[in-house]
């Protein structure tokens, strides 16, 4: 679905018009869609691996159309606005003024109405992309007017190449000195540190460059197609948006070919990523997919940001053009909250300031997309509709979430119990499936492989991934080759101790593994905790295989349904969430079993380890910190048990539902499954609401 930019003025809409008959594809005449974006370069960095994201709403009202975005060093925020002409100014206090644009002539000038001059009374005719010099100077791409317009920090406003004028149709194609050039809608522009302003000229299917009093053809060669190749044999197909790199290579976002090309300093063109097909499809190079992507940015390390407007994300693509959506669910809408789970409804210009927030113009809003420094809970995937599908955020479908483990890289393994599958979040919150795919049996490759009721996920230090199988009563390995095999049970439900596939599990249900790759499993209904070495032995660590509590060593230790287990790798103590005694057992590599936390009574109450209580506590993961972290399934909260033996809510207000946002005051339905990253965040399977969340 394509949005309308609201511009004023017959002017632009003749243009167009103008634009439709040069394109191949043409513009819908029912809705025209100004394809009139770009993104400025600036030099804050993110990382994939960073705490959770947040879109908030800076400034928003019916009446705007903010189109780009620019931020200089002072943080001010400089939008082009669509539907008033003009570039407006929003101070760090919220305060927004006109800098200049949607004033009334001075004078005349050789075309008719004179449109530069100071602030209040130089005119745009439909500014689009805008860049900032080091100087603060602001370059504006405007397109009604066909030409490039430089704004001074104190609003005065000129025109520094093409035919600025307020009458007559002055489109067209010429290279040569700045006054006599010509375009055809330029939509984007980027200024390198040599002053040089590169122009996506989108209606010649050209990108142009300023320098001094100087205008040429950087690449393309005016027709409108798909080429890639040397200089101005290459074909652009409405080029919109243009960004530069610290190297001095130019990417460009080719709006009707759906790609992001890479012109490099010896003006040769290629493809980094995207294919001739609409589509939302992460990926790498042409595996990769846009709708019509409008503008671009790039950071410090040389990552591309992308408008992409019609998929209402934000996206992001590396130097090896692997491209993932950094913001947006794909729904459009205006709805704040986690990047995976926020709306878009036009995701036009965007910027990154120093500390690395980024601003997005949002057509009728201007949004931040920021790191959480508000502890919160957010939904990262999922949208509480039971289902299979692979997306991002709001997109993907869970049926069941349960077990949760992460990698090296913070990616999420999911155990979709319903599903019969192992599912991977990225820390973008896209979700694929990674194995499995109708209930049964059988070892073999990812797509073939057959889960029944998986529960519990584990990896190594290797890449190696551990599933608890927990209805074939088997525990399967996933190699980073994609070779699912049994490394140990034999199937059937019951309870013997030996080598791998003669060994016999009773629903075995989580799992974790120590930095010596040994695996401990939940035997949940043989009420013990059993070990399985890395040559395939299966014995048992703890427990008496009769239901019970007590506090002993090997199997002279009693559990009462051991549900989760997770291994503190720094001392090697292995922790159980023992759910029915209502209590967090502690087991060391000795097999020596104690009582971590809970008194056994089940209730809600925080405090000292040996008074604090649990109510079916599930699952259980330790912190990079070496805190415990619970998910305390009967009062619907997940809990933190410190080093020290003090036990803490630190989300859920302990009614059953739906509810993101202040920890204290969001509920959960039955979760499940927790595991944190290495910033503190905490990701938590809620199962009954078919989202993977994160506590931030």
């Amino acid at each position: 679905m394509k949005k309308e930019f609201f511009v004023s003025g017959a002017l632009w809409l003749t243009c167009i018009s103008f634009i439709a008959s040069c394109t191949k594809q043409g513009l819908e005449s029912s809705r025209q869609s100004v394809a009139p974006f770009n993104l400025s370069t600036t030099s804050s960095l993110l990382t994939s691996a960073s705490p959770t994201l947040v879109v908030s709403t800076i400034v928003a009202g019916d009446t705007l159309a903010y189109i780009d975005v620019a931020i200089d060093a002072a943080g001010n925020k400089y939008v082009s606005d669509g539907r008033f002409n003009c570039i407006r100014k929003i101070t760090p206090a919220g305060l927004i003024t006109i800098l200049s644009g949607g004033g009334t002539p001075t004078g005349t000038g050789p075309n008719g109405p004179d449109v530069d001059g100071p602030g209040a009374h130089a005119l745009f005719g439909a500014p689009q992309g805008i860049a900032l010099d080091a100087a603060g100077n602001i370059y504006v791409a405007d397109a009604g007017f066909n030409c490039i317009r430089k704004v001074e920090p104190d609003g005065f406003t000129s025109t520094i190449a093409g035919h600025g004028s307020a009458i007559g149709n002055n489109a067209g194609f010429r290279d040569g000195s700045s006054f006599n050039a010509l375009f055809n809608a330029p939509s984007g522009v980027a200024v390198d540190a040599s002053g040089n302003v590169y122009v996506a000229d989108a209606g010649n299917a050209r990108i142009r460059v300023i320098s001094g009093v100087t205008v040429s053809t950087y690449a393309g060669n005016g027709v409108s197609g798909f080429a890639d190749g040397a200089g101005t044999s290459a074909q652009f197909s409405f080029p919109t948006g243009v960004a530069l790199d610290a190297s001095g290579n130019v990417y460009v976002s080719d709006y009707f070919n759906n790609r992001i090309r890479k012109i490099t300093r010896d003006k040769v063109v290629s493809t980094l990523a995207g294919n001739a097909t609409a589509g939302t499809a992460d990926g790498t190079g042409t595996a990769a997919q846009f709708n019509q992507p409008f503008q671009i940015k790039t950071d410090a390390a040389g990552n591309i940001f992308v408008g992409d407007v019609n998929n209402f994300r934000i996206r992001k693509v590396t130097l090896a053009g692997n491209v993932s959506t950094f913001a947006g669910s794909g729904i459009s809408g205006t709805l704040d909250g986690s990047a995976a789970t926020a709306q878009f409804f036009s995701p036009s210009g965007v910027t990154v300031d120093a500390s690395g927030n980024v601003f997005v113009a949002d057509l009728h809003s201007l949004r931040k997309i920021s790191l959480s420094a508000v502890p919160g809970v957010y939904t990262i995937a999922g949208n509480g509709t039971a289902g299979s599908i692979d997306g991002t955020g709001a997109a993907a479908l869970f049926n069941s979430p349960e077990g949760l483990a992460i990698d090296a890289s913070g990616n999420i393994l999911i155990a979709d119990q319903v599903n019969q599958k192992i599912r991977m979040m990225t820390t973008a919150g896209t979700v694929t499936t990674l194995a499995g795919s109708i209930g049964g049996f059988r070892d073999g490759t990812l797509t073939t492989a057959r889960f029944n009721a998986p529960t519990g996920v584990a990896i190594d230090g290797q890449g190696n991934i551990y599933v608890a199988d927990q209805i074939n009563q088997r525990i399967r390995k996933i190699t980073p080759a994609g070779v699912v095999s049994t490394i140990a049970g034999d199937g059937t439900r019951g309870y013997i101790d030996g080598n791998g596939v003669g060994a016999e599990f009773r629903y075995p249900t989580s799992l974790a593994v120590d930095g010596s790759g040994n695996i401990y499993v939940a035997d949940v209904e043989n009420f013990v905790i059993r070990k399985i070495t890395p040559a395939g032995v299966v014995s048992t660590l703890a427990g008496s295989g009769a239901a019970g509590f007590a506090d002993n060593t090997g199997t002279a230790a009693k559990f009462t349904f051991p549900q989760g287990i997770a291994v503190d790798q720094s001392s090697g103590n292995i922790y159980v969430a023992d759910k029915n005694s209502h209590r967090i057992r502690k087991v060391t590599p000795a097999g020596v079993v104690t009582t971590f936390a809970g008194n056994g009574k089940a209730g809600y109450a925080d405090g000292a380890a040996a008074t604090a209580q649990f109510n079916l506590p599930i699952s259980v993961s330790v912190d990079v910190a070496g805190n415990v972290l619970v998910t305390d399934l009967g009062n619907q909260r997940i809990r933190k048990i410190s080093p020290d033996g003090i036990v803490s809510t630190i989300a859920g207000n302990g009614t059953a539902g739906f509810a993101d946002g202040i920890p204290g005051q969001a509920q959960f339905n039955n979760p499940y499954g927790v595991v944190a990253d290495q910033f503190g965040g905490v990701y938590v399977g809620d199962k009954g609401n078919n989202r993977i969340r994160k506590i931030q």
